[in-house]
Order: structure tokens, then sequence, then C-alpha cells
């Protein structure tokens, strides 16, 4: 039976409503108005970021999102007032996020916000569960929002705020967003002087924030309301830690994640020197001709997929914005990952009943995937309308365009040596770079050093097929991807692969592994094997690339400080086949650790991916994994 508590979002009087919650978004008065007396006067956000110093960081933490509107508000002020060079941290819990067209819709409502609600808008889409990140004014202001139950997400943040926006639902109609739990955790992120400000002023919100630490008055409030809360939290807290060295660094790398990892500091205005040992970027696995564009899910929560959701939607956003599409750049043309054996099956009918929004992923039948994808395919499977193909060396150069980048090439970095408090790299005993941190980002060449030699890093082949397109093949709209994948044409031609050999370093091209693709291939679409060649095709004739991955026996990278006992020196590598959804999200959440700011992703995850983990099992003896040759 159809009940209109289930509709997440409605219009009443020509102003968004939640039918669920049976609550307005914001006052009937003035929503601007309403946001600007509650959480920017009241927590004196304009006089506080006025103060601010250069470079200095400011973290808002907000329960409800709702329309975005309090986001925009903020923004907008943080553009009148505060220092050019300071950063806006805005974290934010939504369980229940509005479509994109609602959102939309709804800050139609305010012009006078549209340069900024535009800039939302180009990197919001639907949101699925889970943490995003999003950053706008070349990284000035960021956004992560925190989608789902918020006694589940915000006790899994890490940050420190400075100013809180609690602006759930009425306490009433929506206690768990004012539960004892929410309490803690905001008390567990404030620091003496944090501040907050809500709408209401119910008794139990009081009571709540007054057991956990807060001083709290009751003031004049917007409108109609004649009262609400403000407060200081008067507990005891370690204060916010800042970074204290020179903002330079050294990344080793010059693949996807060492890109990715100097583009992320480089934003921040970190003097950032990149080493690549290659005359050129993306020498090795991300110079390939073609990478896949989507997301390998689980049907049952766990951290390797949630970390890969959290990666696809973040880079889909950072193509967005710093990889114009293009025949030589990447196409969003749309992945169907067909259900190719019962088992495959099954486990993408348990992703489709997860639940997440169908602009993100939607199961379709046999036909359609055949007319999505261009070309005759014999399954059904998922379509992840945004994915696609992209080129790495590519993203790896739009990364490296910027004015903050130093790239040196053809440099081999043999050993890292500390003095003082900096790090030097060395190739073959002399000096080439001198930081005060270092992140290593070269695959499984991490090994190499001594500061590493301990991470279990694994070099795994993997070999691809290229095949001239043809008037037939150029009909396949979309990627198909089983155990491999064909792509679309990307300047005459078609990439399928790619094999997953054993732990070695080889790179030469075998047609053993040519055959495999071929008949993965034949496999996914009987047409385009025929349209490519058939059985015409000499595995010995066919060209191709091979290069080597680099893994972690769990499967997560590794990202973040490498020992307690060696500062300022951090490691993003091991990424495995996954680097083209995972190396941006991680450069992210490294950037974050090194500048001491809020994460991306959830504390327990960022512990998950440390490669800390491995210090223990070191220290009792277990030999770290096999690296190959």
């Amino acid at each position: 039976m159809f009940r209109m508590q289930d509709v997440p979002f409605a219009w009443q009087d020509g102003q968004p409503y939640s039918p669920r919650y049976g609550d307005i978004y914001f006052s009937r008065d003035s929503g601007i108005a309403e946001t600007r007396h509650v959480f920017l006067e009241q927590n004196h956000l304009a006089r506080r970021w006025a103060e601010l110093k250069d470079g200095e960081m400011f973290v808002i933490g907000e329960t409800g999102f709702g329309t975005g509107l309090n986001f925009l508000c903020a923004w907008q002020l943080w553009e009148q007032v505060s220092p050019a060079s300071a950063r806006l941290h805005f974290i934010s819990t939504e369980r229940h996020p509005l479509p994109a067209d609602a959102l939309r819709l709804s800050l139609a409502l305010w012009p006078e916000l549209a340069a900024f609600a535009d800039q939302l808008m180009y990197q919001y889409g639907d949101l699925a569960p889970g943490w995003h990140r999003m950053a706008f004014a070349q990284g000035r202001v960021m956004l992560t929002l925190l989608i789902g139950d918020v006694n589940a997400t915000l006790p899994r943040l890490g940050a420190q705020i400075d100013a809180w926006f609690l602006d759930g639902f009425a306490p009433a109609k929506n206690p768990e967003m004012w539960s004892p739990r929410v309490f803690e955790t905001i008390a567990r992120c404030s620091a003496p002087g944090t501040t907050f400000a809500t709408y209401t002023s119910a008794g139990r919100v009081r009571r709540g924030l007054e057991a956990v630490g807060f001083r709290v008055e009751k003031v004049r409030g917007y409108g109609r309301k004649r009262d609400m809360l403000r407060g200081t939290y008067a507990g005891t807290a370690t204060p916010r830690q800042t970074s204290r060295i020179a903002r330079e660094v050294i990344v080793i790398g010059g693949g996807l994640a060492g890109s990715a990892t100097a583009y992320s500091l480089a934003q921040r205005s970190w003097k950032t020197t990149l080493i690549e040992r290659h005359p050129a970027i993306a020498a090795e696995a991300s110079g390939n001709h073609q990478g896949i564009l989507y997301a390998r899910i689980s049907p049952s929560p766990n951290p390797l997929s949630e970390f890969a959701l959290a990666g696809y939607q973040h880079a889909l956003r950072v193509l967005a914005t710093r990889l114009p599409q293009g025949e030589d750049t990447w196409r969003q043309c749309g992945l169907l990952q067909l259900a190719f054996d019962p088992k495959e099956a099954k486990r993408l009918e348990g992703v489709r009943d997860l639940g997440l929004p169908e602009s993100l992923l939607r199961w379709v039948e046999r036909d359609e995937a055949s007319a999505l994808a261009g070309v005759d395919v014999p399954y059904p499977g998922l379509h992840f309308a945004g994915g696609g193909w992209v080129s790495p060396p590519a993203l790896c150069r739009a990364l490296l365009d910027g004015p903050a980048l130093t790239v040196l090439t053809g440099i081999e970095a043999t050993h890292l040596r500390q003095d003082g408090d900096a790090w030097e790299v060395l190739q073959h005993g002399t000096v080439v770079a001198r930081a005060p941190c270092i992140v290593i980002a070269c695959a499984v060449h991490t090994r190499r050093f001594e500061q590493t030699a301990h991470l279990p890093l694994r070099s795994i082949r993997g070999q691809v097929t290229h095949l001239p397109a043809t008037a037939t093949s150029r009909r396949l709209r979309a990627v198909l991807c089983s155990d491999g994948y064909v792509a679309p044409p990307r300047a005459g031609l078609h990439t399928l692969g790619a094999t997953y050999g054993n732990l070695e370093e080889t790179v030469e091209l075998r047609a053993v592994d040519h055959a495999e693709n071929l008949a993965m291939l034949a496999q996914l679409s009987p047409e385009l094997y025929q349209a490519l060649g058939g059985d015409g095709l000499q595995p010995e004739n066919l060209d191709g690339r091979a290069a080597c991955r680099c893994n972690v026996p769990d499967y997560l990278p590794l990202v973040g400080l490498v020992s307690p006992m060696q500062p300022g020196l951090y490691v993003n590598t091991g990424h495995g086949s996954r680097g083209l959804i995972t190396a941006l999200l991680s450069a992210e959440a490294l950037a974050a650790e090194i500048c001491r700011e809020p994460a991306p992703l959830p504390e327990d995850l960022l512990r998950a991916m440390s490669p800390q983990r491995f210090l223990r099992k070191v220290k009792r003896g277990f030999p770290p994994g096999n690296a190959g040759a």
C-alpha cells in the first residue's frame, strides 16, 4: 500500500517538504535569512573567519545536509570575509539525500546563490550511501557528505570541528538525529572553543548537549521561532594539531598514484616535486592505452567494496572537473558488467538488491544490454551509466599540469636518507632532491628502499591485446566487462584484457596471453569477436601491452605514514587492478593526513589501509610478501 510517508521529498506551498518526517526543510518566512541568523551569526563566523591567518583551516560539522542551503550560505560568506589562502572544510551528514533534480529545483529558490549552486550541482549527482568528497574554488572549499544513518556515519568521523550546524528535522519528528550517541560524537569531535547553533530549543537537545560538555544558552530564534540554542564546548579535548614543517614534498613515481598524490598536495599549495625514473610519466602500468572505469562491488559489506564504491564516485568527479572528455582522453560511454556464469549472476543480483541509485547502476536484461552495447551480448547484467574508459597517461598529464608542480623525469631514486628534519632522495649516492616530506608511489619498486622493504607488495603481470577497429566493431558503444573487458575504440584500437598472471615482473608480449584475451572476447560477445576477426586472428601476430600491477595480500592499498619512527615518510601504492578508481581518492586521503585535515574516508577504513597494519606482523617474525622477481 502506498504511504505518503515513504516519499522522501515533496513540494508544499512552493517549498521543499519531507513527508517522511512531516517537516519542512527551512523556514517558510525565508530559508536563507534563517540560515544566516541561526547558523552563521550564532556561530560568529564572519568575525572568526576574518581573524584567520593565511593558510589556516576552519571546519564546520553539520547534521542534516538537506537542500545544501547552509553549505552554500557558508561558502558565500567565506568568499566575502576569509583570507584568500585559508581553507574551509564543510562536513555534513544526510540519511536521505535529495535526488539531483529535486536539489536543483530547491536551490533555484535562491537566485543570489546560483553561482555556488551551479558548482555544487555539477558534482552532486544521485548519492549512494558512503562518504563523498567534493572540491570547489580550486580546493579552497571542501565538502564531505556522509550519506547514511547519522548514528552510523558520524561516529566514524575523525575530524576536529570548529563550529556545528545542528539542523536535523525537529527532535519530536526525527529523534534518531538527536540521540545520545550523536551528542557524544559531537563532543568527541569538538575542542575547547568549538561552538554550535541550532534552530530548536527543545529541552532534550539542551540537556543532551550539556551532558557531553557544552555550555548552552537560549537566544532569540528566527521569524516565528521565539527561541533557539547556541553554545560552546567546555569539555576537555586536545586542540587541533597543525603541521609545523615547511610545505614541501617529494613524490617518487609518475604513475596514477604518484600523479594523483602530487595533484592533491599541490592543490593545498604545497611545493611539490615529482620524480620519475623513466624518460616520461605513466611509463609502466599507468601507461596502458585504455583503463576501465567501474566499481566491483560486493553484495556483502566489506572495506574493499566500500572503498571501491567511494573511489569510483570520486574518480568521476575528478575526471569531470579535470579532464575534458574526448576521443583521446576519456569517454563516459557506460559499462556493462555481465552475468556470464551462475556465480557471477548471483553476485550481480546481490549488488542490484543493495538499493543503490539507478543512476549509479541498474539491472538490465539481455535485450536491453545488447541495445546499450550496440552489439549482441548473450547475458543480462548491471549497467553503470557513469562508467567508461580513460587514457591513464592523459589523466596523469592533466593532474600534473599545475604551477605548484615540478616534474623531474629520467631520475632514478635509489636510496632515501634522513638528514635532521628532512628527507633526501639519492641517485647512486648523489642527492637529487630534499624535503621534509616524501611520498613513495612507485608500485612494487617501493620495496627497493630500505625503509619500506618490509611492505608485502606483490607484482602481478597483466597483458592487454590491441585490435584494430572495423566498421562493424565501431558499433560498440559501451565497455563490456566480465573477468576481463573490451572497450570501444580509442585512436582506432580496441583494448581487451587484461590477463592476471603469476607473481612476476616480466613484460614481454606472449601469444598465450593474447589467446586468453580472445577467448574472453568470444565469451563476452560472439558477434563482436567475429567483427574483429574471429577465429582468423593469430595470437602470435597480435599487438598489445604487458605491465605489472602492484597489490597487497588483503587487496587494500597502502596509504599513509609508513611508521611513527619515520616521520615525514609516506606511501601510496598497492592499488592492483583498481588503480583508476582508488588512486585518486587514496591521494586525497593521504594529502589530508599529511596536512592534518579532515579525511574523505571513515577513520576505521583509513586504519585498514594504513601501511602500519603490517608493522606488527614484521615485529612478530612474519616475512614480507613476495615481490616477484
